[in-house]
């Protein structure tokens, strides 16, 4: 721990949570239970003050929200306006309403988003980190539409409120990508990359060498909560796609869409060729990668046959991992062994940690 870390007045952020989802609920889970940690090495305190959902009504207290009690009313799928402060106003409509109900908190405040992606337009995901700016707040989110989509304008104006906007978990959980290059490679350039970025297409496909059905296999990602909510959008590319190009985007300063990234999927005639490659000693995985070629990247998600040998093939399961080309440093991959809910939780509360320290 730095030396004047522990000395440090612990600082409270109030946060409103845009989305209360599997994600947004353990991240609130995680706050809980690293509480004495993040108060005594990071001098942080987080207060849930307002709640957003589409399903299930909306809050605001600035007092702070009952989350216990909260998470309870979700899951057995009632609705969070009880837990709403009249005083504050009426209850928020949606979650640009509750970003610009974060005015009313005192101190520093941070809109938390994690709502669906929406790979065509990245709404209303980018309302809501716009009105987190509008409303003087600080916006970290899971939701990879943002970068994907609108990522240069959405950086320009985060700048222009000297605000932070952070999404560590938009790609590959809360394995630092992000940080790993804007913290610790200054100077370096990222020419091109190629990676398992789908926890989902990785288990099917080892799944199916395995011998097991792509639906079956599917079928578990859906219940763990790894898949989508629109399960199509992985086995389609288009998640895969998303995280392309936001990679391109914020590594490479490119301006790229989901849409402008070469995109194929995989299906139930999957299963044969992964066998397939299997009895001729390769692996078949879903490989998302961007070159540079001059002023344009070029960038694609497709099955691809790798050497049994190659770092991508060896990954089982939900693993991923990320191979950055570098002008300086030659290639430097990262591997996440585990996917899961909590990880990607834990990004969003990786990046809260980062709005403190720039505080």
């Amino acid at each position: 721990m730095p030396a004047d870390e522990d000395s440090r007045t612990p600082l409270r952020l109030d946060l409103a949570l845009v989305g209360f989802g599997h994600v947004g609920r353990r991240f609130a889970g995680l706050l809980h239970e690293r509480e004495a940690r993040l108060r005594r090495d990071h001098a942080l305190e987080a207060r849930i003050v307002g709640i957003a959902t589409a399903r299930h009504g909306a809050a605001f207290d600035a007092r702070g929200i009952d989350i216990p009690r909260a998470v309870r009313i979700v899951e057995e799928g009632g609705h969070l306006d009880p837990l709403h402060d009249a005083a504050s106003g009426p209850v928020p409509a949606d979650g640009v309403a509750l970003a610009e109900r974060l005015r009313l908190a005192a101190g520093p405040r941070v809109v938390v988003e994690t709502t669906l992606l929406d790979v065509e337009r990245g709404q209303p995901a980018i309302d809501h980190v716009r009105a987190g700016f509008e409303a003087g707040a600080h916006v970290i989110t899971t939701n990879k539409g943002p970068v994907a989509i609108a990522y240069r304008a959405l950086r320009d104006e985060a700048a222009a409120a000297r605000r932070a906007f952070l999404f560590e978990g938009a790609v590959m959980d809360g394995i630092p990508i992000f940080n790993l290059v804007r913290h610790t490679l200054p100077a370096v350039a990222i020419t091109g990359f190629r990676g398992v970025v789908n926890s989902t297409t990785n288990h099917i496909l080892t799944a199916v060498e395995e011998g097991r059905s792509f639906e079956d296999a599917l079928a578990e990602m859906k219940r763990a909560g790894v898949a989508e909510a629109d399960p199509w959008l992985d086995v389609e590319g288009w998640d895969a796609a998303a995280k392309t190009a936001a990679l391109a985007n914020v590594l490479m300063d490119g301006d790229l869409t989901p849409q402008a990234v070469d995109r194929t999927g995989i299906g139930p005639e999957s299963a044969e060729a992964a066998r397939e490659a299997m009895r001729r000693g390769t692996r078949v995985r879903l490989v998302a990668s961007a070159e540079r070629r001059g002023a344009v990247i070029e960038a694609r998600v497709a099955p691809t046959e790798l050497p049994a040998t190659d770092p991508l093939a060896m990954l089982r399961g939900q693993a991923n991992a990320l191979v950055l080309r570098t002008d300086l440093l030659g290639e430097v991959a990262i591997t996440q062994l585990e996917g899961g809910l909590t990880q990607t939780a834990y990004a969003l509360v990786s990046d809260l940690v980062d709005v403190r320290r720039r505080l």
